[in-house]
This record gives structure tokens, sequence and C-alpha cells, in this order.
């Protein structure tokens, strides 16, 4: 999904994310909070990134090719 203007960069949602949907959230420069403009999700900058860390596992092989399996 394309950022919107110049400025602070967007993340993801990581609710909606977990959820496979692409949703980037709002910054309120007040608070300091980002929030989902789909779901509830409320957060810190540092809470955004641990979470959106912590779903790259399931992304983590991708672009890894398997042909050997070893089941044996």
């Amino acid at each position: 999904m394309a950022q919107l203007g110049k400025g602070k960069l967007n993340y993801r949602c990581p609710s909606c994310f977990l959820r496979d949907l692409d949703i980037d959230m709002f910054y309120n420069k007040e608070t300091g909070i980002y929030s989902c403009i789909r779901c509830q999700y409320r957060g810190t900058e540092e809470d955004v990134l641990e979470k959106n860390e912590m779903i790259r596992f399931r992304y983590k092989a991708m672009h890894q090719r398997f042909d050997k399996f070893d089941f044996d």
C-alpha cells in the first residue's frame, strides 16, 4: 500500500496484518499514538514495531525453495 503524503513513515497495523490485511495506521502528533482505521488497535511506535517484528516469522522463508524433505 502506498504511503499518503510525505512525512513520518506509516506503519502497518499488526492486528490487521495477522489477518493478511495491509492497512496503514494513522499517526496522531499530539499524543504520539498510532491508530488503525479498520480495527480498534492503538499503540506507540515501539509497540507497533515490536508486534510487526513478531509477525515477520510468517514470511521468513518466503523466497526460499524447499526441494528436499527429510521426514524419516
